[in-house]
């Protein structure tokens, strides 16, 4: 197969949580087990640092990285999912794994398919410790899919664990209480390996102590360290919430600094201004252009676009335009309870099986006074907003990752 053969055979050959949701998920971490153990156990021959949360995952591990990456360290790096192109899953200091690798991985792994009957992100995260490991780098910056104590990435031995934060999400995968999430998160805290906690809360920190204290770990509560609590450090990520996600990562670079890892403060504040051009990271209040001004972010639940939402408070504009669309088994009603009522909404579907219909999401909204109309795609219901918008008008693009994906 070339690479595009490649890629559709992945594609639509193996279980895709992101078109088939919960009917994908393996129940345990077996199949990463044998997939590995079938090429050699790669993840053994690096150093990683695991990240799990509910919110700021992604952006913890690309700032992490950028960090890493300035600092002179070939280093690796694991997200989910992609935007544009498969390939953004598995980089080395930015550079996305290449083509022919893909293909040869895949050529290598077929044989084991039947007997082994992996899904597509037990062969995404296989593939990317295998292009790691014979690339010989320094770190791996590793992003659970969802979860953490059942997540294909747990198999892994890090040097340091790290837990953005706990809101509702996958909440039929995960628990639909806090404290169950919590749980299913600190399943990535192993033996006498430290963990850091991004935000603190009443009703998971006792979870997360609990588990350091089975494991014998340390555990750092990054919104405690009054070195980087209301500190503001630049970043070219312009999300108010970044500030939560950069006391993170200014905690897990003092644990490391601990652990041995050379890391210059300067150099690590150097980085957060550029990780965009070093790792190529995308979609978080992301300025498409401006008059009138289009911005998206990729928030996609309720804690995460409560945030988002409040930042947009913030902008001047003289009409909110929102181009909308979500998955449909996200929990809603959290949701739509936080979205603005002044403004014109552009109900879509995402380009996807798990697309909730427009349609559904439309009278749900109406019902509470969120006004718009239907659109049949993304882009449709992108350019009535650009029609409708004056120049000192303001159009969002949100609710979906995979929202965000058809657009940029």
């Amino acid at each position: 197969m070339d690479y595009k053969e490649t890629l559709e055979f992945l594609l639509t050959r193996l279980p895709y949580f992101t078109r088939d949701g919960k009917a994908a998920i393996k129940p345990d971490l077996t199949n990463t087990i044998l997939l590995c153990e079938a090429i050699g156990n790669p993840h053994l021959k690096f150093k990683s640092i695991h990240i799990a949360g509910t919110n700021g995952k992604g952006s913890t591990s690309n700032m992490l990285s950028a960090i890493l990456q300035l600092q002179g360290y070939k280093t690796g790096l694991y997200t989910s999912p992609h935007l544009k192109d498969f390939r953004e899953r598995i980089r080395i200091n930015g550079k996305m794994v290449s083509e022919d690798f893909v293909v040869a991985f895949t050529e290598k792994i077929i044989p084991h398919l039947d007997t082994i009957q992996p899904s597509f992100f037990e062969i995404t995260v296989a593939m990317c410790f295998d292009y790691f490991a014979q690339q010989e780098i320094d770190y791996a910056v590793i992003e659970t899919g969802l979860g953490g104590r059942l997540d294909s990435t747990n198999i892994i031995h890090p040097i340091l664990s790290i837990i953005t934060n706990i809101g509702y999400d996958h909440m039929d995968l995960l628990g639909d209480t806090l404290s169950k999430i919590a749980y299913e998160k600190a399943g990535i805290i192993k033996s006498e390996i430290p963990v850091v906690i991004g935000e603190s809360n009443t009703e998971t920190d006792g979870v997360f102590i609990e588990k350091a204290k089975l494991e014998n770990t340390s555990i750092y509560f990054a919104d405690q360290n009054p070195n980087y609590y209301n500190t503001e450090i630049e970043t070219d990520l312009k999300g108010i919430y970044q500030n939560k996600n950069v006391t993170t990562v200014m905690q897990a670079v003092e644990v490391l600094q601990k652990l041995g890892v050379k890391i210059d403060t300067f150099t690590a504040a150097r980085a957060l201004r550029q990780v965009k051009q070093l790792t190529g990271f995308r979609g978080r209040w992301e300025i498409i252009q401006e008059h009138p001004k289009i911005i998206a972010d990729t928030g996609h639940n309720a804690h995460g676009l409560r945030l988002v939402f409040e930042q947009l408070k913030q902008e001047k504009f003289e009409h909110l335009h929102i181009v909308f669309g979500m998955v449909a088994d996200k929990e809603r009603s959290k949701i739509l309870q936080l979205m603005p009522i002044n403004a014109t909404y552009y109900f879509c579907k995402p380009s996807l099986p798990r697309g909730l219909d427009p349609s559904v999401l439309k009278d749900e909204c109406n019902a509470i006074g969120l006004l718009g109309n239907t659109f049949n795609s993304v882009k449709e219901a992108l350019a009535a907003a650009k029609e409708n918008a004056k120049e000192a008008d303001l159009i969002f693009i949100g609710g979906s990752t995979f929202v965000v994906a058809e657009i940029i």
